[in-house]
């Protein structure tokens, strides 16, 4: 690492300077071969509104990740800070990630998020709080109840996985 700066660090920064669900994405998939070893390509991100106790899901044997857009807007909405809201997302698709590489156990997938947020960013940031507590801590002071969202068309993220190989 350059400028003696470490992977804790690095990682620190590439996640609270995100600016896309690509770049925390890539932050998901290096933190899990980092601390766990593992690496799976050619997922694909689609966003819909579920309901608010739902944060994401991963179809077993598919290679997609449904992010809830409605949550991850309320979030965006009810905190100034971007580097919540990519701590929140980290975590939504770290967990669904750790589905798609095999792991269907919900209480394993829990242990290897906050294991890997640990890990990689320290016991102090905010992705390894949100791990640890669970993403519903920033969600406490909103009536989620309350909220009718409409329900709009699912939509895909394009350029959600870089390829470093040409797909025919």
């Amino acid at each position: 690492m350059s400028g003696g700066e470490s992977f804790v660090d690095k990682f620190r920064s590439r996640l609270d300077n995100a600016e896309s669900y690509a770049e925390v994405w890539q932050v998901v998939k290096d933190t899990v071969e980092f601390s766990l070893g593992k690496r799976r390509g050619s997922m694909m991100l689609f966003l819909d509104d579920l309901p608010p106790q739902l944060g994401a899901y991963h179809p077993v044997g598919t290679n997609n990740i449904v992010l809830n857009r409605t949550l991850v807007e309320i979030v965006e909405t009810s905190v100034s800070s971007k580097r919540l809201v990519n701590a929140l997302v980290y975590n939504l698709l770290l967990h669904e990630y750790l589905h798609a590489l095999g792991e269907l156990s919900e209480t394993a997938v829990r242990r290897s998020v906050v294991k890997t947020a640990q890990a990689c960013f320290g016991k102090k940031h905010i992705a390894t709080v949100i791990a640890r507590k669970t993403p519903w801590i920033l969600l406490q002071s909103i009536p989620l109840q309350a909220i009718n969202a409409p329900k709009r068309i699912m939509q895909i993220v394009k350029d959600f996985e870089k390829t470093d190989k040409y797909i025919v």
